[in-house]
């Protein structure tokens, strides 16, 4: 087979023909054709790999199904502690008796304490808020 078989008559817009120039010297090509070539290749690479443009299918695969486990354990482990809070809460608002609208004021208010910490709020934080509301009347 001679090289001639192999040739491709290829149009182009000028805007490809500029990129083409612009870069085949910053890849370090010695000729548009390397470029080309090599820009092909790449291209087809790609595809093959499917999806996945910067992994191969197996090591996408293998990180994808160790983030399921992950999300699958942290899932069940916010399951869980969702059950103890409720538990927790449902002991204390029987033990002390509080009001709807008690606890509607609490709601409004832990609402602001968690934006204004943006979800960082700490025990001690509250405390302190506590023992301040109680100096100030």
């Amino acid at each position: 087979m001679s090289k001639n078989e192999n040739r491709l008559n290829f149009r182009m817009t000028d805007e490809t023909a500029a990129k083409i120039e612009r870069w085949y010297q910053e890849d370090n090509c010695r000729s548009k054709n390397e470029f080309i070539e090599k820009a092909v290749n790449c291209y087809a690479d790609m595809l093959a790999a499917g999806e996945s443009t910067a992994l191969p299918r197996a090591v996408q695969s293998a990180i994808d199904s160790r983030l399921q486990l992950f999300e699958d354990r942290i899932a069940a482990l916010l399951y869980k502690q969702a059950v103890e809070m409720d538990m927790a809460m449902s002991i204390v608002l029987q033990s002390l008796n509080v009001s709807e609208e008690v606890l509607r004021q609490e709601r409004a208010k832990s609402i602001a304490a968690v934006k204004r910490t943006n979800g960082q709020l700490r025990l001690e934080q509250k405390l302190r808020e506590l023992e301040s509301e109680s100096w100030q009347g």
